[in-house]
């Protein structure tokens, strides 16, 4: 793990003083920011969400039709195979897009003009799942509701069965997928405007406090038989998780947890992230939970404790201000981070 500077001059009770002083302040001015956080509107996409090979791709296509926006595309490209360009499901899904063949056989585009269509190719796959959605949304415009719900719904279930039952099918996995999609979306947008402050930050902070001076261990998740002790990771999932939000176990995965909010609009209870790469999010390689002030409690590297550090750093990626929903969209992983 990256080596970080240890605070120094800030006693234990005066460092707990502080942190109760920031979430005090910070909360009785959240209803104020609530009140100012703005939508979705022209979409672009949040910084390193997408990998850099990938985002103009993404940006562009992401614009073909009026349903979908380009964070809906890398929502659905992230779910659908975590950016793999040769993923392969058990069901034959295959390439970053996850077309069957059947479906690529009609929906595959040669997008980059090389004189073959190629399923395993993102300048082709991208651009082909973005114009397959568009095709979809054609089928179902006529259909009352939210135009991108009910084209994320014909992707999952056909648009046969959106016309049929007027909007988006009774079905659970179809149900599931789209609110799945849209909340990832939100992730994977740049925000507009302010972004909402979460309401269980405080107790996710409160629960990492009783953690400061326990050794960091790699892999650690805090279980008895690892002497409760965690890694950067591990530590800001068991934190979420004492507030019933229940995070990836993989710090870039964390990320994708919710909307982004600018470094000066930082509030308690964010993620922030560290990256050997500025431009992409699967290069994350530690995470913190922030307090306020320009600091943050991480469990930093082998040999060090859970402590407070500067967030301030070469490697500062961004932050994420998770929510429930935006969690639970997630792919879980067991990996260690």
């Amino acid at each position: 793990m990256r080596k970080v500077w240890v605070v120094s001059g800030i006693g234990f009770g005066v460092c707990l003083s502080f942190i109760a002083l920031l979430v005090v302040g910070t909360y009785s001015a959240a209803a104020g920011l609530a009140s100012r956080a703005g939508g979705l509107g022209a979409v672009g996409l949040a910084k390193g969400a997408v990998p850099a090979m990938y985002q103009s791709l993404v940006q562009k296509w992401g614009n073909l039709c009026p349903a979908l926006n380009p964070a809906m595309l890398a929502a659905q490209l992230y779910q659908e195979s975590g950016w793999d360009p040769n993923a392969k499901s058990p069901a034959n899904a295959l390439g970053i897009a996850q077309f069957i063949p059947g479906t690529w056989a009609t929906h595959g585009l040669d997008a980059n003009g090389d004189g073959k269509a190629n399923i395993w190719d993102p300048t082709d796959a991208i651009p082909s799942a973005a114009s397959y959605d568009c095709d979809l949304a054609k089928d179902v415009r006529s259909v009352p509701g939210d135009q991108s719900s009910n084209m994320l719904a014909a992707y999952n279930a056909g648009a046969y069965a959106v016309i049929k039952y007027g909007g988006i099918p009774p079905y659970r996995e179809t149900q599931g997928y789209v609110k799945t999609i849209r909340s990832l979306e939100k992730s994977f947008a740049a925000p507009v405007g302010r972004v909402q402050p979460s309401q269980q930050a405080a107790g996710a902070i409160y629960y990492a406090q009783q953690k400061l001076g326990t050794p960091y261990l790699w892999g650690g998740e805090g279980t008895p038989e690892q002497g409760g002790r965690f890694d950067c990771s591990g530590l800001t999932q068991a934190a979420y998780q004492s507030v019933g939000i229940t995070l990836p176990r993989v710090a870039n995965d964390q990320y994708n947890a919710g909307p982004h909010p600018a470094r000066n609009e930082l509030l308690p209870g964010d993620l922030v992230f560290f990256s050997t790469d500025l431009g992409n999010s699967r290069a994350i390689h530690h995470v913190g939970l922030y307090v306020g002030g320009g600091y943050m409690i991480n469990a930093p590297f082998t040999g060090a404790v859970i402590r407070f550090d500067k967030i301030d750093a070469p490697d500062y990626f961004g932050a994420t201000r998770v929510t429930k929903d935006g969690a639970a969209a997630l792919p879980g992983s067991k990996a260690g981070a």
